[in-house]
């Protein structure tokens, strides 16, 4: 039987040390399975980077890992793997969104190759609105776009966005987060109001609702993107295990959506985690078949 230790949520810290220490859990270990260690993952608190590190965690949990997830900021997710205080993330998006953090810190750590393809970032209207181009835009939604935390990859692009689009000069970029972007759309699409937000796929909210980019004939935000893991510089040596199946890892977006899906309606991502890992044991086999 596999182990049901939880996983622990520790929180960013920003200065010289960052420490992400592995939590053990006090549940017995079944008789039959190998006790590999600890293992730390860093993520964004994104919804689709939560989705994917509660899975791959999931499995590596299955597989014998007492395994750490820690939510960072951006840049110290990228530093905290660069640096080695983190053993690994699959939340890497590039070419564009990570790009800069990439640039900084790629050289630093192991690069494992993507995970999913046909990842997409820019502004994004609920499909009643009578609108398809950015160079479209005049004073919709009180001229005023919905973003996420300050300093995302997609942030970044979009203040470039206003600099680049002569109609969006007055324009104002709202910074919030994740969750309450999406709590101000849901609320927008609910009155059938104007909207116009930061937005990324794969997302629950395209599932949950009628929505569409709008185009971008400046290419401000970029072709499609693919997200990637990246390993600390050694794990491959010291937890040859872990690194197998981080480098086996990739799913579709149709896979991903499921999970934020169901975390939206009410599951925790423990749980929508190990019901995906449950229903797709096929794909999970392919990740952990050359595990000893």
């Amino acid at each position: 039987m596999f182990k049901k230790s939880k996983y622990t949520l520790g929180a960013a810290a920003l200065g010289a040390a960052l420490i992400l220490g592995a939590c053990g859990d006090d549940n017995k270990e079944s008789a039959d399975k190998e006790d590999l260690g600890d293992i730390n993952l860093a993520y964004v608190e994104w919804d689709s980077e939560v989705a994917s590190t509660h899975v791959i965690g999931k499995v590596l949990e299955d597989i014998g890992y007492d395994v750490t997830l820690t939510p960072l900021d951006n840049a110290i997710m990228w530093q905290a793997v660069s640096k080695g205080e983190a053993d690994a993330m699959v939340a890497g998006w590039l070419p564009g969104t990570h790009g800069a953090q990439f640039e900084e810190y790629g050289s630093s750590m192991e690069h494992l190759g993507e995970n999913l393809n046909g990842a997409k970032i820019g502004l994004v209207v609920p499909t009643y609105m009578d609108v398809s181009s950015i160079a479209d835009l005049s004073d919709q939604a009180s001229s005023t776009i919905t973003g996420i935390e300050p300093g995302a990859g997609i942030m970044s692009a979009t203040e470039t966005a206003l600099e680049a689009y002569p109609n969006l000069k007055n324009w104002n970029l709202l910074p919030s987060s994740s969750g309450a972007m999406t709590v101000a759309l849901s609320q927008a699409i609910a009155n059938e109001e104007e909207i116009v937000i930061t937005g990324w796929s794969p997302h629950w909210k395209f599932a949950s609702y009628d929505l569409k980019y709008l185009d971008d004939p400046e290419g401000v935000f970029g072709g499609e993107e693919s997200i990637n893991t990246f390993a600390r510089e050694g794990l491959k040596e010291e937890k040859p295990e872990a690194h197998k199946v981080l480098d086996a890892f990739y799913w579709t977006t149709e896979d991903m959506e499921q999970v934020m899906l169901d975390i939206n309606e009410g599951a925790s991502p423990e749980d929508a985690a190990a019901k995906w890992v449950e229903e797709n044991q096929d794909k999970v086999d392919e990740w952990t078949k050359d595990v000893k």
